[in-house]
């Protein structure tokens, strides 16, 4: 395992790190063993959110009972916008976690608007500034799906650490990557896998970690085999053979630039549809030739596309401004519902 210097924290990580978002499809005993595989793989960085339901909670408790609280950097966020509302949000991200301290605490996904509110007088700044001189965070970052709001994040001396996508598909953001290492300031890249669309796992991981700006990938992960396949693909940073590029397009073609990255902002489905399910079993026919099995998995829905309303409000929602309605009806001319 590869460790660097998480910025100008202070921190040293690992250049994989943990994602929390999927341990919400599991459970807190499975959380703990596979916090345990990741620990004993030399992984030391977690990722974890209050909007990730029970992540903050089973990662808290498995690592006490693991005894391993002080092996691993935590890093977790929350959308609050005033200093009043962050603190209630640290309180119980703390609490969550059974801890008295959290390395690093972000502000998640603010819009533009959202982010000056942050940094003006009474916003959320103020209260991660008090907290970071009562020891209860030691660093702050943001995340961001948005290029201009990681523009302006880089302007803000304050944010010490920048999240923002980048895989093989997704390059809106690479300059600003570059930007972000000569300020010294951590880069953090979210969906290494595109929200799961790219499969080969450890493709996904050498191409992400090639680029030496990035400090660390956080794919989520929910089980061993998944573990496996991103320390097989971190175990190698150097540049991408031929080879590899020539896969990495291949990926690219496939995918094109109009594709769910499942980060679930759509939802609520105003009648219930899984957004996310219902392109990801689509992609299984487009992508990869699965009809059978991609059928059967769709079928398990309970709400299909074709119930959609077209109301909209998915598309409001959704960070990468995707024709959501338009994507369902492809959907119901794949599966006939």
């Amino acid at each position: 395992m590869q460790y660097v210097p998480l910025g100008q924290t202070g921190l040293t990580i690992s250049r994989l790190g943990f994602g929390g978002i999927p341990i919400q499809r599991i459970d807190q005993q499975g959380t703990r063993a596979l916090l345990k595989a990741v620990h004993e793989a030399g992984i030391n960085y977690i990722d974890t959110a209050r909007a990730y339901t029970v992540s903050e909670s089973w990662i808290g408790q498995s690592l006490e009972e693991l005894g391993l609280r002080d092996s691993f950097v935590l890093a977790t966020k929350c959308r609050a916008l005033t200093a009043a509302d962050m603190r209630a949000e640290l309180a119980e991200s703390l609490k969550n976690l059974r801890t008295d301290h959290i390395e690093l605490y972000q502000f998640h996904n603010p819009s533009l608007k959202d982010l000056e509110t942050i940094l003006a007088p009474g916003g959320s700044l103020e209260a991660l500034l008090e907290a970071r001189k009562e020891g209860k965070v030691g660093h702050i970052g943001l995340t961001a799906h948005l290029a201009a709001v990681f523009e302006r994040a880089l302007e803000v001396d304050e944010i010490e650490t920048i999240m923002f996508p980048y895989n093989i598909v997704e390059q809106q953001g690479a300059d600003l990557i570059a930007r972000c290492a000569a300020k010294g300031k951590g880069f953090i890249a979210m969906k290494p896998l595109a929200g799961g669309a790219i499969e080969d796992g450890r493709l996904a991981m050498r191409y992400v970690l090639s680029n030496p700006d990035v400090t660390v990938a956080i794919p989520g992960m929910a089980d061993p085999a998944e573990l496996t396949s991103n320390l097989e693909g971190a175990a190698n940073t150097a540049p991408l053979t031929e080879e590899e590029q020539a896969a990495c397009q291949k990926v690219r073609d496939a995918l094109g630039t109009q594709f769910c990255r499942r980060c679930n902002y759509c939802a609520p489905c105003t009648v219930g549809i899984q957004i996310p399910s219902a392109f990801l079993f689509d992609g299984y026919i487009a992508r990869y030739g699965l009809e059978d099995w991609a059928r059967q998995r769709y079928a398990t829905l309970p709400v299909k596309a074709s119930a959609c309303v077209e109301c909209g409000a998915c598309e409001t929602r959704c960070p990468y401004q995707l024709p959501i309605r338009q994507m369902l009806k492809k959907v119901v001319e794949h599966f006939g519902e």
